[in-house]
């Protein structure tokens, strides 16, 4: 397998599945390492979506809509 297409199998999933299974066991590890979050870590993320709700949005780009409901402010 030319490097060209390890490294499509890495970034590809439908692409690496399309492979035979002996394909898919000659893969080089990705050395990135695991890619995939158990939910615990997921759960552990949730820190992030209550800091975008909290976030203040204010469009301050043009004059027209400052103050308006075109206007970008939640």
């Amino acid at each position: 397998m030319t490097k060209k297409n390890i490294i499509r199998a890495w970034k590809d999933a439908e692409y690496r599945n399309s492979l035979s299974e002996s394909e898919r066991a000659s893969l080089p590890a990705h050395p990135a390492g695991v890619i995939e979050l158990g939910d615990a870590s997921l759960n552990d993320a949730t820190g992030a979506r209550i800091a975008a709700e909290t976030t203040l949005w204010t469009c301050t780009m043009c004059l027209p809509c400052f103050g308006s409901t075109y206007g970008f402010t939640r």
